[in-house]
């Protein structure tokens, strides 16, 4: 197990890193009341040291979760929808319930969630940050887990850095779907969320590099397809392989907020899918293009 780190900044606020990959929990801030700008700046400068924060102990609407995420930015809407053809709202409930009984199940209207993946890549304009609220979780598992790609990106040779650093990937929603065995995109979709193109290696604001994979790239633009393909999915084995990963074991109440710039994310199956409960509302909040 990796050695948990200090924090290299100070902070207005207790924080207690979590793992030496990425994470920490942040105590005694209540997000239904206002940001000052002094915490924004600091929760900001947070993210960028550990990637993975955790409020502990909150108690939030759905509209408190809305207010707190318009600190960061514009609030994204969603290409996906409901069996019922409704769209996801800007605050949506990630669940393992089924839409009509509304019981645990094995297969829920959705599962893309639980591949790895880097939200909204499929977007011209991907995601800077993703929030979850625990809003009802099973008595064991549906853990969460991070992948640090900035440390998968170091640990690539410097001839594969090179090699990577040429080549871009072509995302959609119509690959998403197809990746994780989803329900087929529709045309309206597709039209929506055509192919878009990003960098395999992305720069950071602050220089550094990291890798841009996950389930909703289709394929490396302008080369074999199949090839492509296969090498896509040794790089994504290799960049989430467990020194790389911080699992996430939540607790209620617990609001999670992720740099999508920097990270691969997937919720883990380790509980009785088909018994238990997991509700999280998810807000997103709009990015860059990535470079």
């Amino acid at each position: 197990m990796n050695e948990i780190r200090f924090p290299r900044l100070k902070y207005p606020f207790e924080i207690n890193p979590l793992s030496d990959v990425a994470g920490a929990e942040i105590s005694g801030l209540d997000l239904s009341k206002p940001l000052t700008p002094n915490l924004y700046s600091a929760i900001l400068n947070a993210m960028d040291e550990f990637h993975v924060l955790c409020f502990r102990n909150q108690e939030l609407s759905k509209e408190a979760q809305y207010n707190f995420t318009l600190n960061f930015g514009e609030i994204e809407g969603h290409v996906g929808e409901l069996k019922s053809g409704e769209r996801y709202p800007l605050v949506h409930t990630v669940t393992n319930l089924d839409e009509a009984t509304g019981k645990p199940t094995l297969k829920p209207a959705s599962d893309g969630n639980y591949f790895w993946h880097t939200d909204k890549s499929y977007h011209a304009v991907p995601s800077l940050l993703t929030m979850l609220h625990a809003i009802e979780l099973p008595p064991m598992g549906g853990d969460t887990l991070f992948a640090n790609m900035l440390l998968a990106f170091d640990a690539l040779s410097a001839t594969e850095k090179k090699e990577l650093s040429e080549l871009r990937a072509i995302h959609s929603w119509e690959a998403s779907r197809q990746n994780t065995g989803n329900r087929p995109a529709t045309e309206e979709q597709k039209r929506e969320r055509p192919p878009v193109s990003h960098p395999l290696i992305r720069t950071q604001n602050n220089g550094k590099k990291s890798l841009y994979l996950g389930a909703h790239i289709s394929h490396i633009e302008n080369h074999d397809y199949d090839t492509g393909r296969k090498r896509l999915a040794d790089l994504l084995e290799r960049a989430t392989a467990d020194k790389f990963v911080y699992r996430h074991k939540w607790l209620a109440g617990d609001l999670t907020l992720w740099d999508n710039r920097v990270l691969l994310h997937r919720a883990d199956r380790n509980y009785e899918m088909s018994l238990h409960p997991r509700i999280l509302h998810r807000t997103v909040v709009k990015g860059s293009v990535p470079i």
